[in-house]
């Protein structure tokens, strides 16, 4: 089964002493789990630039060809995993990784990534965007291009950001907001000198701004909770890209796309792309039989080989953007000693970990060392130390420390023997191998491991964020905004509640909440990064979440496809997508 979803819960954490929505990652976990189930570091400047090559990671592979030789014209066929029926992206039914593959063609992104997750304002709708004020307030100009417009023919101002703030910032619960992250930072949104510059002020400063308002809706779907809600089930009403709405199939399961003649920018190179929603191992059999000519893979490696038998397709694998994990509930009483959890880092065989999670992939077996960027992402630095190496010796002096006794083959305390429980949910191949192997990993030195297997329906609301678990793995999505993302991952409960919210290893302190916050309000990028950095190294030494390694995305693609692939933190130009024959 592979999915492909992103989902922000609306419980909060807090920052700054008051409270904000949690992590978007609390349940982008459980679509990378279902995802699995088919399934050191440099710097910023490593292997900078261009390169599509990155800390020994291929970022993206699209087959990028200049638009000059890409042919006009075409019809590309392109399969989604499903066929959604909510297409407002900012909706919470709307989340989904398939509809933003559709959206990313027909509405507007005001910033855009690289493949290492660098944001830029895209021309195309903003022509300028800067921090213009840091005292009293945080104040950011945006100026958009005059040309851009609706597809009804309102031109794209200031009202339209205006009324998405006020849609998305949480104070109006009838919108049901993926999220209100960054908008709940807003204190205003208005006019600047004309209708084509748009003033946003912040209550409190927010580092990652330019995540906010992609995609943008018009003021038209803002309005209201229930334009908000309902005029994009199963409509795409208003679109403003190089493609608009060809027509919905609800029996074959397509949308259409065409090229938009009235778009202002470079004109899409083909005539139109129909998206076809498939379930099961149907994308793959579509695929190889000449049906699609795109097609997202799980890590399923019979899949990938039936895709490299296929005549005139290839497998396109990059970097994805979910990352295997252990996380330890610093609750359990055993676990609550740092430590022990200490001792587990360096007795987990990280490495074998991830050559058998990778095996038959085609891909490099690459250990992931940082919390908040990923290993293609600039700003990466390895913050693991000693805890990141594979060191059983070490892990027997620690429990030595912790009063963990071994006797004979088990260590023993006060009477009582070291045993964890190991959640794992049913169905999860993956799973279940990667807890075989932590269970003989840490027999070795003394510990003993039950693993328990539970439904997959309930592992997370039954299981993991109840904390009825002393370790469990799982995987976290990372974002070209890893700070705001997964800030609520790591922040410490608030003082008399215990309430942990997004931080599912239930282990925080002052001091990484510290570091957090000035990474979160810092308007300096790299002084910010270098805050979630110093963050990195605290988590690092309390052992909450082990990170392993980057999983690849592979993308079925039509040899004489250019411009479209595994994408990693890449967002896609859709209007230079097409055939190169």
């Amino acid at each position: 089964m592979h999915a492909q979803i992103s989902a922000r819960p609306g419980r909060a954490v807090r920052r700054s002493g008051r409270a904000r929505p949690a992590s978007r990652a609390l349940l982008i976990v459980l679509a990378a789990v279902l995802a699995a189930s088919g399934c050191e570091g440099g710097g910023e400047g490593a292997e900078a630039g261009d390169s599509a090559t990155v800390n020994g990671l291929v970022a993206y592979d699209i087959n990028p060809m200049p638009r000059e030789k890409v042919k006009e014209g075409g019809t590309l066929r392109w399969g989604l995993a499903e066929l959604p029926s909510q297409w407002n992206r900012n909706h919470v039914d709307g989340d989904l990784g398939v509809v933003d593959r559709v959206i990313g063609a027909v509405m507007p992104r005001p910033f855009v990534s690289d493949h290492r997750g660098e944001i830029t304002n895209n021309p195309d709708y903003v022509t300028s965007a800067e921090v213009t004020e840091t005292e009293p307030r945080q104040v950011v100009t945006l100026t958009l291009n005059p040309k851009a417009k609706w597809s009804d023919g309102t031109p794209i101002t200031w009202r339209d950001y205006q009324a998405q703030w006020q849609a998305m910032n949480g104070r109006n619960t009838a919108y049901r907001a993926a999220s209100t992250v960054g908008y709940a930072d807003i204190e205003k949104v208005e006019r600047g000198e004309n209708d084509h510059e748009v003033k946003i002020t912040f209550a409190t400063p927010f580092s990652e701004w330019r995540s906010l308002f992609t995609p943008l809706y018009p003021s038209s779907t803002n309005s209201s909770p229930d334009a908000f809600n309902n005029a994009w089930l199963n409509a795409i009403p208003v679109t403003a890209g190089p493609f608009k709405l060809g027509g919905f199939d609800r029996a074959k399961r397509t949308v259409t796309l065409v090229r938009d003649g009235n778009w202002w920018g470079e004109e899409a190179r083909l005539d139109r792309i129909v998206f076809r929603g498939l379930e099961g191992g149907g994308l793959v059999s579509a695929a190889t039989a000449g049906e699609l000519d795109v097609a997202e893979l799980g890590p399923a490696v019979a899949d990938h080989q039936r895709v490299k038998n296929a005549p005139n397709m290839v497998v396109r694998q990059a970097a994805g953007t979910d990352y295997r994990q252990l996380t330890l509930n610093g609750e359990s009483p055993v676990l609550s000693d740092v430590r022990v959890r200490r001792a587990i880092a360096m007795a987990v065989n990280r490495e074998a970990l991830a050559q058998s999670g990778l095996q038959g992939l085609d891909w490099p077996t690459v250990l992931l060392n940082n919390h908040f960027f990923l290993t293609t992402q600039v700003g990466y630095r390895d913050g693991a130390g000693e805890l990141g190496t594979y060191d059983p010796a070490k892990a027997e002096k620690l429990l030595d420390e912790a009063g963990w006794v071994k006797k004979g083959a088990v260590r023993v305390k006060d009477g009582k023997r070291l045993r964890l429980r190991y959640v794992v949910p049913s169905g999860l191949q993956l799973a279940r191998t990667e807890a075989e192997q932590v269970k003989r990993a840490l027999q070795q030195v003394g510990i003993v491991v039950d693993v328990v297997t539970v439904p997959s329906d309930s592992f997370f609301s039954g299981y993991v964020i109840p904390g009825k678990f002393d370790l469990t793995a799982f995987s976290y999505a990372g974002s070209a905004f890893p700070i705001s993302q997964a800030h609520g991952q790591y922040a410490d409960a608030a003082e008399g509640d215990r309430q942990w919210n997004a931080n599912l290893g239930r282990i925080g302190s002052a001091e990484i909440d510290a570091a957090l916050r000035k990474a979160l309000t810092s308007l300096d990028p790299v002084d910010a990064r270098a805050h979630a950095n110093a963050a990195d190294r605290l988590i690092w030494q309390a052992v909450n979440v082990l990170p392993l390694y980057q999983r690849p995305q592979s993308v079925a693609v039509r040899t004489t496809v250019a411009n479209v692939g595994a994408t990693g933190l890449y967002d896609l130009r859709y209007q230079d997508i097409g055939f190169t024959e």
